[in-house]
């Protein structure tokens, strides 16, 4: 009797292939292995020693040089409260950039959605706009915070014209924005930020191009069949923007608000910045503007928390099913 069993071969495995986003991801990493490298090897050990010197002082020694001798937490004492300039300049920054941030902001969203609207010359008009972010980087931004021109417009007082006032404060007048909010009824605490933004209208203008071309970028991805069906259901500009602009553009707010933050603090023209960079050239200053730069960097990491924090439960992401 013949044995019927026939041999049965074992299956070959399939080799496992990595699917698309896995290997995109892979590509992504290689592409940031560079930056990633360079900050483990250059910019991790520099801050360390940074942390490390904010606990330090530094006592010369005979003969030249000088030996590091730890103090604790007293050059965060020395700076909270004895130096009487760090915690007014510090108040007076943030204050001012609680002022700013939201202008920058509001001014790139309309800007953006006026530079969204089909006109002649569009294109133009958005390079005309982002011209000042270009001329305000490298080498153009240590010639321009040498610019005369540049420091009375961004004085409060604007240019002087010789006639004791500054043609800021004309055109603030020309428009006549304090009657227009005295008959409004409003508190004078607006009429002043208002008419500081105007005044400040350069440095805004400046500092809004990346915002405009985040808020460009978002406009756009829009779907035009919303804004369709909103016309056929009679929703007037006004309802258009507030009910579906507005909510979907949310998440470049978010954005913008966090990179402005930033852009903000960390700029050279940020009187904390110079402050501490003035710190830093004064006897004992490397350890003593150390341990304030760490401080203001805490300070900062909290605002941008709390500011993610708050906008994030308003921020509306559309379903892409």
């Amino acid at each position: 009797m013949t044995n019927t069993k026939s041999a049965v071969k074992p299956a070959k495995k399939r080799k496992r292939y990595a699917s698309l986003d896995k290997r995109k991801s892979r590509a992504g990493w290689f592409f940031v292995l560079p930056f990633v490298l360079s900050f483990l090897i250059l910019y991790v050990p520099i801050i360390f020693e940074s942390i490390r010197l904010s606990f330090y002082r530094m006592r010369p020694i005979i003969g030249g040089g000088f030996e590091l001798e730890p103090v604790g937490f007293l050059n965060y004492q020395e700076a909270l409260f004895v130096d009487p300039d760090f915690v007014r300049t510090l108040t007076s920054g943030l204050q001012q950039l609680a002022f700013d941030i939201p202008a920058i902001v509001i001014f790139s969203l309309f800007m953006a959605v006026l530079l969204n609207q089909k006109m002649v010359g569009r294109a133009a008009f958005r390079a005309i706009f982002f011209i000042p972010v270009i001329l305000s980087t490298g080498l153009m931004e240590s010639i321009d915070a040498q610019n005369t021109l540049n420091e009375y417009m961004d004085s409060a007082s604007g240019i002087n014209d010789g006639s004791g006032e500054s043609v800021a404060t004309d055109l603030v007048s020309a428009l006549d924005v304090e009657r227009l909010f005295a008959n409004m009824k409003v508190g004078t605490e607006l009429v002043t930020y208002v008419t500081t933004m105007i005044n400040n209208i350069y440095n805004i203008v400046n500092r809004s191009g990346v915002q405009m071309l985040i808020f460009l970028a978002g406009l756009q991805s829009i779907s035009t069949a919303i804004y369709e069906s909103c016309q056929i259901d009679g929703a007037s500009a006004w309802e258009t923007f507030w009910k579906i602009t507005f909510p979907m553009i949310s998440p470049m707010i978010l954005v913008n608000g966090i990179y402005t933050i930033i852009d903000s603090f960390t700029t050279e023209s940020n009187q904390v910045m110079t402050f501490i960079s003035g710190i830093y050239n004064t006897t004992d200053g490397n350890v003593i503007s150390s341990a304030m730069s760490w401080m203001y960097f805490l300070i900062v990491m909290l605002i941008i928390a709390v500011v993610a924090g708050i906008m994030s439960a308003y921020v509306f992401y559309q379903r892409r099913d």
